[in-house]
């Protein structure tokens, strides 16, 4: 297969749930400009995350499964969530557009997205030879996957930003980045560990993220509506 083809199964999963969360946000949508910068930011964040891994990696020295539990919950889990999140509080946090919870979930998707493409990139360029499929289900399960930790990351991102008590808003501002960090963590883990019931379990946590973080994106999405209909 031609390199041309492989770049595009590669970018579409990424791209295509950009536009669909672009859509989704129909009462305030946010600048245009701001989500590309978010994006090829968020791209360009693999560039640390790779070298911060290689180095985490380095150090492992954990025996079995403890060093599998290092590998995804924090050479994979902290790192690539403290970057995609890094991006968000460099270019919009504090951006004025920044105006509603909503706002939040969006931006960290759009960061995470981007990384997820570039990631999507190396996999499947690198990777069609051994395994052909290899477009098909990272762009069924890993990239969305990049896309429901952010849901969460945006999520108590956006509350630590509105919460008007400065130790609540703390709590929340960690949280956004320990949660999916967790679930990043544990998505990984069960596909590296190789256990058997752990990996009867990978589906029904995978609907669970789903769930959860439709839940989260559609409390915001209706706060949204609620308030642009009262034209605040």
């Amino acid at each position: 297969m031609d390199l041309l083809r492989l770049f595009v199964i590669a970018v579409t999963p990424g791209i295509a749930l950009a536009m669909g969360l672009y859509l989704t946000d129909r009462y305030d949508r946010e600048p245009v400009r701001l989500l590309l910068k978010l994006f090829l930011f968020g791209m360009l964040s693999a560039v640390p995350t790779i070298f911060v891994e290689r180095f985490l990696s380095n150090i492992n020295f954990l025996p079995g499964i403890l060093s599998i539990a290092w590998t995804t919950y924090i050479v994979a889990g902290f790192t690539e969530e403290y970057f995609k999140r890094l991006v968000v509080m460099r270019v919009a946090y504090y951006h004025s557009a920044f105006d509603e919870k909503l706002d939040g979930i969006i931006y960290c998707a759009y960061s995470a997205l981007g990384f997820a493409t570039v990631e999507n990139i190396m996999y499947v360029v690198s990777g069609y030879d051994a395994d052909p499929y290899i477009g098909w289900y990272r762009g069924l399960l890993s990239v969305p996957a990049h896309m429901l930790f952010a849901i969460t990351m945006g999520y108590y991102l956006s509350l630590a930003k509105f919460c008007p008590d400065q130790e609540s808003s703390k709590r929340y501002f960690t949280l956004s980045l320990v949660v999916p960090m967790l679930f990043h963590g544990t998505f990984n883990f069960i596909l590296l560990a190789q256990i058997q019931i752990l990996m009867v379990l990978f589906i029904p946590f995978v609907l669970f993220m789903w769930l959860v973080n439709l839940k989260k994106l559609n409390k915001f999405y209706q706060e949204s509506k609620a308030w642009n209909k009262l034209g605040l």
